[in-house]
């Protein structure tokens, strides 16, 4: 048999173009240098949007709960975080295919708007169920606002992913930044506006971003037509659904023998494995099974669903914690997560700067895991008098692990995903991570539910709103007896990352070399 001789090609001889996309079709149009520029400060732009958003929310969740429900209101608070991690957790694994099909730039302009329609509503809403039925519809459009924007950052890279580092320093200045005012904001205008001007204001940025993308975004479109696997989308909704009101409602609203919570498990389970079966014979399924063979994909996506649920119950107690049983103002309370917004920003710029040096991501992933695990397990010994410096000092910690892994799991990803499913990819890490948020806000508000009936038998979390009196003070004891429980989960939660970090490949490529070698493959 002979064999055939490959004769060099442009693509063994030619320079890389500066701004040409990563693994996709070469005869696509290029952006110029200025609106890569542009196209990276929108995508910026849209980052912080995310960002601030979460935070916002966080900080305000107490007024906004004695505005719109002073009786329930507390006990709905779980349900508004969950609203907007599940509605993002359900679009996700569409926003990754619809990406490889119609181009990035459509999603991202379709989410952009999604969010500021949402954004709109929640800042009108009128009750508590009116505001959680405008965080989904605002959490679908917020699913695509990191997912979509980390598609569109790697497509404005240069081909050999180079400058990743540099760009996933930049990415923990944004998250570090959003940490640091996002709160204050949020406190800032609940304590001397009003809390609906937390979701207007995201209005302005909004706008702009949605314009500059309009305008400058000029991105890769596949020729290839491609089948949307709309089963998939719907069947992959059903089960995070029926999996959040399982976990939200069980123990809590219903027995967890009850009919309502055993039907939804059921549900659950059989939506799951529709799904599975869906995307084994689908020609072109939402969440290929095929990415699970690939190890730095398999264990990345199991550390970011891991790192969402426990920066969802970090994030959402400690503020609880500050304004609740400490006493201090949203716009104060909001500060104390400046130590984790230094934390996450000089570890960002450090990592970026040392993986650019050739460093291995997986150092610094297995560091991030560890050091999470660390600041959470310090927050596990918050009593009703602990020393703010402690506070601030475990904040710290774990800003400094959060920034390791938001800084550098991403790109960990993308670099070993094939490059013609890099949407698919990127969303799937972000859906794992959502999905983590929505069931890590669900677990632990049911953990802290039902550890507090323990300690506070009879009693409800409502009383923790009240400023004086007996049932405040027992209260309040048994509130922070519950958290430090919920903080020791998430402290074994990330210690289960860290274990999986460990089993990391050391080596990633960038997705422009998978493209080179399926290019030769076909000559």
């Amino acid at each position: 048999m002979k064999t055939k001789t490959v004769k060099p090609t442009a693509l063994h001889t030619a320079p890389a173009t500066p701004t040409a996309p990563a693994g996709h079709d070469a005869a696509a149009p290029l952006m110029t240098r200025t609106q890569t520029v542009i196209g990276f400060i929108v995508c910026i732009a849209t980052v912080l949007l995310a960002v601030l958003d979460t935070n916002i929310v966080s900080a305000a969740t107490v007024p906004i709960a004695r505005d719109l429900d002073p009786v329930h209101g507390v006990d709905k608070i779980p349900w508004l975080i969950s609203a907007f991690a599940l509605a993002s957790a359900a679009a996700l694994p569409l926003y990754g295919r619809l990406c490889d099909s119609l181009g990035a730039k459509k999603v991202f302009v379709g989410a952009v708007a999604s969010f500021l329609l949402g954004s709109a509503l929640c800042g009108a809403a009128q009750s508590m169920p009116e505001l959680i039925a405008a965080r989904a519809l605002q959490g679908l459009g917020g699913g695509g606002l990191m997912s979509v924007t980390m598609v569109v950052l790697a497509q404005l890279r240069t081909p050999g992913g180079s400058g990743g580092g540099k760009a996933s320093g930049v990415g923990g200045i944004v998250a570090g930044t959003g940490m640091a005012i996002g709160p204050w904001i949020g406190g800032t205008l609940s304590d001397h506006a009003n809390w609906r001007w937390i979701f207007y204001i995201n209005l302005p940025l909004g706008i702009a971003a949605l314009i500059g993308a309009i305008l400058v975004l000029k991105l890769p479109v596949s020729p290839a037509r491609h089948r949307i696997d709309y089963l998939g989308a719907a069947l992959a909704a059903a089960f995070t659904s029926s999996l959040l009101l399982a976990t939200s409602w069980g123990g809590k609203d219903y027995d967890w023998a009850s009919p309502q919570i055993i039907g939804l498990f059921v549900a659950g389970v059989l939506t799951l494995v529709l799904f599975l079966r869906r995307q084994a014979t689908a020609a072109e399924p939402v969440l290929p099974l095929s990415l699970f063979k690939v190890p730095q994909l398999r264990y990345g996506f199991a550390i970011q669903g891991l790192l969402g649920a426990a920066m969802m119950g970090a994030l959402v107690y400690v503020m609880i914690y500050l304004q609740a049983v400490r006493g201090i103002e949203p716009a104060a309370a909001g500060l104390y997560l400046i130590p984790m917004a230094i934390g996450m920003t000089v570890v960002g710029l450090g990592a970026g700067r040392l993986s650019d040096r050739g460093w291995r991501m997986k150092t610094f992933v297995l560091t991030g895991t560890i050091a999470s695990a660390l600041g959470l397990a310090l927050l596990a010994t918050l009593g009703t008098d602990t020393s703010l410096w402690l506070i601030r000092a475990a904040l710290l910690v774990m800003g400094c692990g959060f920034g390791l892994l938001i800084g550098q799991l991403i790109p960990y990803v993308q670099n070993a995903a094939p490059a013609h499913q890099l949407g698919i990819a990127t969303t799937s890490i972000r859906f794992f991570q959502t999905l983590g948020n929505a069931l890590g806000a669900a677990v632990f508000g049911t953990l802290l539910s039902r550890v507090y009936e323990a300690k506070v038998p009879g009693g409800s979390t409502s009383a923790i709103a009240r400023p004086t009196g007996a049932a405040h003070a027992t209260a309040v004891h048994g509130f922070v007896t519950a958290m430090d429980v919920v903080f020791l989960v998430a402290a074994g939660v990330m210690a289960v990352a860290a274990v999986l970090a460990a089993r990391l490949p050391a080596e990633t490529r960038p997705a422009a070399e998978h493209a080179a070698e399926a290019e030769l493959a076909r000559v």
